[in-house]
């Protein structure tokens, strides 16, 4: 049977040759395909290499910048320390200044008071009259209490209260007069004060006993 057909079918040859062929076209169309998408491949990657060697910053450009950067900072860190130096300078002139004349104002304002004390004196070293000169003396120094309260100095109130370390310093004790002044201030020796409700000087006084 196979011989007949054969036999009968003389393009037999032709058909397995053709079926070869085609075989052999598709085997060499695959392998061209395949070298073309390698290819392909190759050529993208080489551009993705060189867009980003592109985006990479390159070391001279690195280097560059950071010396930018370092001498952008020290010119401000320079400008920075001339301004604090300069601050310095000036705020050390304007304490030394004002240390200086700190006391001008309560100066000022005690020179018509010894003005006025020299009047008085001068008044009283020719005045008969005790009365006048007494009055004198007492505007004066009510005058002058008052220019204290302005700048904030007012009197410790002692007579009569009770003994406290945080205002009074005891000079003595004396039996007290009357049982309600024991453990009180019976006498002040030297008056004490307040600035602005900060002790400036502590009273002197006498406690009884």
């Amino acid at each position: 049977m196979s011989e007949n057909q054969n036999l009968n079918n003389p393009n037999t040859d032709e058909v397995v040759d053709n079926q070869n062929f085609d075989t052999e076209a598709v085997g060499a169309g695959e392998t061209v395909s395949d070298c073309l998408s390698s290819e392909d491949l190759s050529d993208e990657t080489a551009s993705a290499d060189e867009q980003s060697k592109q985006d990479t910053p390159q070391p001279e450009n690195t280097e560059e910048i950071l010396k930018k950067q370092v001498a952008e900072l020290q010119d401000k860190y320079i400008r920075l320390a001339a301004e604090y130096d300069n601050y310095r300078r000036r705020t050390a002139k304007e304490r030394l200044d004002l240390l200086r004349s700190a006391g001008e104002d309560i100066l000022m304002n005690i020179l018509p008071v010894v003005d006025n004390f020299e009047r008085a004196m001068a008044a009283a070293s020719t005045s008969t009259d005790v009365d006048a000169v007494k009055l004198g003396i007492e505007l004066i120094y009510n005058k002058f209490t008052e220019f204290l309260k302005q700048k904030g100095v007012t009197e410790i109130e002692s007579v009569g209260k009770d003994f406290n370390v945080d205002l009074h310093e005891a000079i003595t004790k004396i039996p007290a007069p009357v049982p309600d002044l024991k453990g009180k201030v019976v006498d002040v020796v030297e008056k004490g004060y307040y600035l602005n409700e900060k002790i400036i000087r502590y009273a002197k006084v006498v406690v009884g006993e």
